[in-house]
């Protein structure tokens, strides 16, 4: 039957044509020729979320500290009794108790004399969002802008950091927390010195025009102490990671560090002068100074074995269990981590606590420790086996794909050094 009725459409569709072009216009010498005295431009609608805006007035806000949907609905004339509607309906879709205050928000409105709200949308983040019709219906659904993506390519020398030497050279510092991410099994990102040098090609992500942060790394060279270190992505096993020059893995089993961008305030010791006893006593740990509340990871996967409080020591603190060999404490946090608790499993890279001052300290620190066969050793000093390198089999592939990046990431020619002083005391002026 539906093929029968298309036929039969179809065929209405060519009779209407047929008739239109063989019709005779007036006044013209060649009756042979199909005239149309008219021609229609249909004028595409303008989208914003997905509606129409032609006929609204948009008014682009942010959610102020400690404001609610009901606030914001209410003060723009819609009815309590609507509001409350729209907040049992939305459970399954967004719960508006999550609407979080610098958010960005549009209202979409009549233009009449006395506008009238007809769409909230919320912007979950900078790609997603929610659309609450305040009509009859009070439909809520979700959508997603277009996400635009485009590759760039920078290079850059540290003079202080590497977060200050991307903002030096114009490019989103955000960048450096990616290199940090990638190169955190293999460089000390706490030990990073004048002169060391990186180049890098990634995409970088845009919603209207604006950008929204870094997308994926393809190539990286850092410049450490003299060595050449690289990444290249690799697809292997349905899994895109990072492998240097010679296809080993950038992953290793442990992370070189808790927490991120931070300074070192106190080293591995046999005999260290306590700044709160006064006295020499050994400090078998690293202490990273660093803000109140800075997120705290584990560096390999593992077990808490323990999640407790020393009064008279190391305040809140977690210690765990990684393998038969290695065990890592963590201490004087200000909380714990989300399922934090002794027994639970951890990931590598997963937040179990917030740096703080907890216990006996003079401010907030991490004080990081490191247990091999039950004796504390130097977490400075602690080498991590790497895990599994580019298989046999997908070597040839691979180094087809590392070459033709090696090659763009030598088309990146390094800034001269004149011109990176002279750029640094610009900065100082």
């Amino acid at each position: 039957m539906r093929k029968l009725r298309s036929i039969v459409v179809g065929m209405g569709l060519i009779i209407a044509l047929s008739q239109l072009f063989s019709c005779t216009p007036k006044n013209t010498k060649h009756a042979d020729t199909p005239v149309l005295d008219t021609v229609v431009e249909v004028k595409m609608p303008v989208l914003k979320y997905g509606i129409p805006v032609d006929s609204f007035t948009l008014e682009m806000g942010k959610v102020k500290n400690n404001e609610y949907l009901s606030q914001i609905l209410n003060a723009r004339g819609v009815g309590m009794g609507t509001i409350d509607k729209i907040a049992r309906k939305s459970k399954t879709v967004f719960d508006v108790r999550k609407i979080k205050s610098g958010e960005n928000f549009c209202i979409l409105s009549t233009r009449d004399s006395i506008p009238v709200a007809k769409y909230f949308v919320y912007e979950n983040s900078p790609v997603e969002y929610t659309v609450f019709e305040l009509t009859d219906t009070l439909g809520i659904y979700q959508g997603a802008k277009e996400v635009k993506t485009r590759q760039r390519t920078a290079q850059g020398v540290v003079e202080s950091s590497l977060w200050n030497a991307m903002i030096d050279n114009g490019q989103d510092p955000m960048l450096a927390l990616e290199l940090s991410d990638i190169f955190a099994w293999t460089i000390d990102f706490f030990a990073i010195q004048k002169g060391d040098r990186f180049r890098v090609i990634y995409d970088e992500q845009f919603v209207d025009s604006v950008s929204i942060g870094i997308g994926e790394i393809y190539a990286v060279q850092f410049d450490h102490y003299g060595d050449e270190n690289y990444a290249f992505i690799f697809n292997q096993d349905d899994r895109m990671d990072y492998f240097d020059d010679k296809g080993n893995s950038l992953r290793k089993a442990f992370l070189k560090a808790p927490l991120q961008f931070s300074r070192i305030s106190s080293r591995f010791s046999n005999s260290r002068l306590h700044p709160v006893l006064r006295i020499r006593r050994p400090h078998h740990g690293v202490d990273y100074a660093a803000p109140k509340g800075t997120p705290v990871m584990s560096i390999g996967d593992g077990t808490v074995i323990a999640r407790a409080y020393q009064a008279r020591g190391g305040g809140n603190y977690v210690k765990i269990k990684h393998n038969s060999v290695y065990t890592t404490t963590y201490m004087h946090l200000s909380g714990f981590g989300k399922n934090i608790h002794t027994g639970a499993r951890v990931k590598q890279g997963q937040v179990i606590g917030y740096v703080g001052a907890t216990g006996l300290a003079t401010g907030p620190h991490l004080d990081f420790r490191v247990a091999k066969n039950g004796s504390y050793v130097d977490p400075l000093k602690v080498k991590a086996p790497p895990v599994e390198p580019v298989k046999e089999e997908n070597m040839e592939r691979y180094t087809v794909v590392k070459d033709s990046l090696m090659q763009e990431l030598q088309k990146i020619e390094w800034e001269p050094i004149e011109q990176i002083l002279a750029n640094a005391e610009n900065g100082r002026k």
